[in-house]
């Protein structure tokens, strides 16, 4: 399940709790459009603001509307105890990877994250991705400390951020952590405006932000590169620019992506926690009218 397109959804959300009907909708439109794997709880998806009771809920209303599409849901946690019991609660309700980004408050070592990994691996039935996340986690994986965790049992992929934009150095940065893990571990691309250069260059994967709303624009360039069309997958990413410009102007996708999902009517408004605020007036207005002109689906 580690290839391809893994779309990850918005977790609709307010005060009063998570809208379960519009998450199930976001999770059946994926559906609808045959992605991959769906990549439920990432940064996206809220995790990071839901209770365990939420998590394992949210874990289960994706399961059951996936109709058999494979889901991964994040575990991480500030603590390796809570990691674990939001493992098992996943692993009850039928997720088919745990996605594991090493949450801090306290700067972490490398030798913190690598124990972590070392004790979740061991203590899991299903396949784990490392979520390689410096913009919201605030830590630095080395590609050694990648090599290191990749050898560890049930260690599947690696979800790493943007690479760099000229394709040669793109390639050579894949390359560099494909020497260090094992074959069997794959190399997913995150960070949208990214991703048709890391395909090209050789990632197997991308989890998408994207692609949990606009799954069939997504799934175009996820096609074109892994078919080997570098050419179209670089048109079609270019062709997005204006998109990934309003991920830079309003500080990444999460804002963008809940202002998108309700501008499409698949949630109501507001749609993220406090105390994380809408995007409203001119920049709204923005979104709307970016979304409309690239005609995303």
């Amino acid at each position: 399940m580690f290839t391809g397109l893994s779309a990850f959804p918005l977790t609709p959300m307010d005060e009063q709790g998570v809208d379960e009907n519009a998450f199930t909708r976001l999770v059946q439109q994926l559906v609808a459009a045959k992605v991959d794997s769906i990549g439920a709880l990432g940064s996206t998806g809220g995790y990071a603001y839901l209770s365990r009771a939420e998590r394992s809920r949210v874990a289960q209303l994706a399961v059951e509307a996936a109709e058999g599409v494979p889901v991964m849901v994040s575990i991480g946690a500030l603590r390796t105890r809570d990691v674990l019991l939001l493992a098992e609660d996943a692993q009850a309700v039928g997720v088919k990877a745990l996605l594991l980004p090493p949450v801090s408050y306290q700067k972490l070592t490398q030798d913190d994250v690598f124990s972590m990994y070392e004790m979740v691996s061991a203590n899991v039935s299903i396949p784990l991705c490392v979520y390689d996340n410096p913009g919201t986690t605030h830590f630095e994986f080395t590609d050694e400390l990648h090599g290191r965790i990749a050898e560890l049992p049930n260690v599947s992929s690696i979800k790493i951020p943007g690479v760099p934009e000229a394709p040669h150095l793109a390639r050579e940065r894949v390359e560099r952590l494909r020497k260090l893990i094992p074959s069997h571990v794959t190399i997913g691309i995150s960070g949208d405006a990214f991703a048709a250069v890391g395909m090209n260059a050789g990632c197997d994967a991308w989890y998408s932000v994207m692609g949990g709303l606009f799954p069939n624009t997504a799934l175009a360039i996820t096609r074109a590169a892994l078919s080997g069309d570098a050419f179209e997958a670089t048109r079609l990413s270019e062709s997005l620019k204006p998109l990934w410009a309003l991920f830079s102007q309003f500080g990444g996708s999460f804002r963008v992506i809940a202002t998108a999902a309700e501008l499409r009517g698949m949630t109501h408004s507001p749609s993220l926690p406090l105390p994380l605020r809408p995007i409203e007036g001119e920049g709204r207005k923005q979104i709307a009218a970016v979304i409309d002109a690239l005609e995303l689906s």
